[in-house]
C-alpha cells in the first residue's frame, strides 16, 4: 500500500513538473507555432515604414534576435503600453520588444532581458514657452500639469517627479498615443510640459528644434525588453544573442543608426513615412485603384511593386526585365507595354499579368491566402515552372493546392532523381532569380504595412 502511495506521489510530482516546465518553454512554443511574435509601438525611431521599406531601432533588433533563432518575425503594434502587456501576460506575443525602464515594480510585471542601455528621465518644454520657462523643479506651482505616455513601467520614476515638486504639479498620463505623438504636441504648443526618455527627447529636438530638454527629473535608469514570466528558455536565448551582439558591435551599429543619426530629420521630413500619414510611395493612389481589379489589398500589390523596383521608374534587370513591375519583353508585349510607358502604364501591364496568372492557377487552389503565393511565385519564375513543382508536389505525396512546405518545397529542389536533397544551383538560372525568399518577403512586408499603413 505504501509503496503504491508513493508511486501514485511521484507520477503527480512528476506531472505536475513537467507541465510547469513544458509552460515555461517558450522556445518550444515559438517553434511549433513557426515564428517569433514580438510587440512594441509604432514612432520613427522603434518601427515604421519610410519609402517603402520597414525600418526601426526595435525593428532592426527582433529581426537580428529571429535570425539567430531561425524563426521568422511576425509583430502586433500599439501605442498603447498596456495592450502591450497584456498580449505578453496571456502568451499572445512572446516579448515586449520596447525600452522598458528596469525597476522593482517593471519586475513584478515582466522577465527583464539583460540591461540593453541607460538613459535619464527630463522633463521637455519649448524654448520659448510662455508664461512660465520652468529651470529647476521648484518653479512649479499648484496650477501646473505636466503630461506623461501612460506606462506602467515608469510609474516609480513619475512618482519620484511628484516628490521632488512635493506634488505641487497634476501628471496627466496618456494612453494610446507614442512619445513622438506627444512630443509633437509639445513643439505645437498643445502640451507644455512633458516627461519623456533623454536619449528619445534628443533625436527628435533635431527636427523640432523650439524643445529644451535640459531638465533633469530623474537620472541613469537602466532600460531593457521584457519577457513573460513563465518563459525562461526565451529569456536565456534573449540574453546570449544580446550578449554576442554587444561584443560583435552589432547592437552598439544598430542603437547610434537611430538615436544618434540626422536621418530621423529627412525621415520626418519625407511625404513616405508612415509616421507622418498614410502614403507608400508616389503611385499610391493608382496602386489602390489598379489593385480592385485583382480584388487584392493595395498594401499587398505595393509590397510587390517595391520588391521589384522599390518604386524607382526606369529600371532595367539583367534578364531586360523594365519598368515600375519589372516584367521581361515579351511578357510586357503581350501585357500591352513597351519601353515608353508611362508609371501608370506599367502599373497597369503588371496588374493585368497578375490576373493573366490567376487565371492559369487550377480551380482547385480555394484558399485565398496559398492562391496569392501561388501567383508571387510564378509572378517571380513564370507559370510552368510553378505547375511542374505542383505535379511533384503531387507525386510525392505533398499537397499540390498548398504552398508552403508542399509546392514551395518543390519549385526550391528540382533534382529528378532526389528532389529532397538538391538546391537549384546558381548556374542553373540566371543571376536574378530570386525565388527563394521572394515570395516570403513580400508577404512580410505587407504585414509590416498593414501594421503602419491604413487601409
Amino acid at each position: 500500500m505504501g509503496l503504491a502511495v508513493i508511486a501514485i506521489a511521484f507520477y503527480i510530482t512528476h506531472k505536475i513538473y513537467y507541465h510547469e516546465e513544458e509552460k515555461k518553454d517558450a522556445i518550444r512554443r515559438i517553434r511549433e507555432r513557426g515564428y517569433l511574435l514580438a510587440l512594441t509601438d509604432r514612432n520613427t525611431l522603434n518601427y515604421f515604414i519610410y519609402r517603402g521599406k520597414p525600418e526601426g531601432f526595435q525593428l532592426d533588433l527582433l529581426e537580428s534576435f529571429a535570425d539567430y533563432l531561425g524563426v521568422p518575425l511576425k509583430i502586433i503594434a500599439s501605442e498603447d503600453i498596456s495592450k502591450l502587456y497584456y498580449y505578453l501576460d496571456y502568451n499572445v506575443g512572446d516579448v515586449i520588444a520596447l525600452n522598458l525602464p528596469v525597476s522593482n515594480e517593471g519586475r513584478k510585471r515582466v522577465h527583464y532581458t539583460d540591461i540593453f542601455g541607460e538613459t535619464r528621465l527630463i522633463l521637455l518644454q519649448r524654448k520659448d514657452h510662455t508664461p512660465k520657462f520652468i529651470t529647476s523643479l521648484d518653479d512649479f506651482s499648484r496650477d501646473d500639469s505636466v503630461h506623461a505616455r501612460r506606462n506602467e513601467f515608469m510609474s516609480p520614476y513619475y512618482r519620484s517627479f511628484l516628490k521632488q515638486t512635493a506634488k505641487r504639479v497634476t501628471i496627466i498620463e496618456v494612453p494610446d498615443i507614442s512619445q513622438e505623438g506627444l512630443i509633437r504636441e509639445v513643439a505645437e504648443g498643445r502640451i507644455q510640459y512633458l516627461l519623456c526618455p533623454e536619449n528619445t527627447a534628443r533625436v527628435y529636438k533635431q527636427y523640432y528644434q523650439n524643445l529644451d530638454a535640459s531638465i533633469v527629473v530623474f537620472p541613469l535608469y537602466a532600460f531593457a525588453w521584457g519577457v513573460n514570466h513563465n518563459s525562461d528558455t526565451l529569456l536565456m536565448k534573449l540574453d546570449d544573442w544580446l550578449s554576442e551582439s554587444k561584443k560583435s558591435g552589432e547592437y552598439r551599429k544598430t542603437y547610434l543608426e537611430y538615436f544618434a543619426n540626422q536621418k530621423i530629420v529627412t525621415n520626418m521630413r519625407s511625404d513616405y513615412v508612415s509616421l507622418r500619414g498614410d502614403k507608400i510611395s508616389p503611385f499610391d493612389k493608382e496602386i489602390r485603384e489598379l489593385s480592385l481589379k485583382i480584388h487584392w489589398d493595395w498594401r499587398l500589390l505595393a509590397s510587390l511593386v517595391y520588391e521589384e523596383s522599390n518604386f524607382r521608374v526606369g529600371q532595367v534587370s539583367s534578364r531586360n526585365a523594365y519598368g515600375l513591375m519589372q516584367l521581361i519583353p515579351e511578357t510586357a508585349t503581350k501585357m500591352g507595354m513597351d519601353s515608353i510607358s508611362s508609371p501608370v502604364q506599367q502599373l497597369a501591364a503588371g496588374v493585368r499579368y497578375i490576373k493573366h496568372l490567376d487565371e492559369q492557377l487550377p480551380v482547385e487552389i480555394t484558399n485565398p491566402k496559398d492562391r496569392i503565393k501561388f501567383i508571387l511565385a510564378a509572378y517571380n519564375v513564370g507559370i510552368g515552372r510553378v505547375l511542374l513543382a505542383r505535379q511533384k508536389a503531387e507525386k510525392y505525396g505533398k499537397d499540390p493546392n498548398r504552398w508552403d512546405d508542399n509546392v514551395q518545397y518543390y519549385l526550391l529542389r528540382r533534382s529528378k532523381k532526389d528532389p529532397y536533397a538538391k538546391n537549384d544551383t546558381v548556374g542553373e538560372y540566371p543571376s536574378d532569380y530570386t525565388m527563394e525568399g521572394f515570395v516570403d518577403d513580400i508577404i512580410n512586408r505587407y504585414y509590416h504595412y498593414k501594421n503602419n499603413i491604413p487601409q
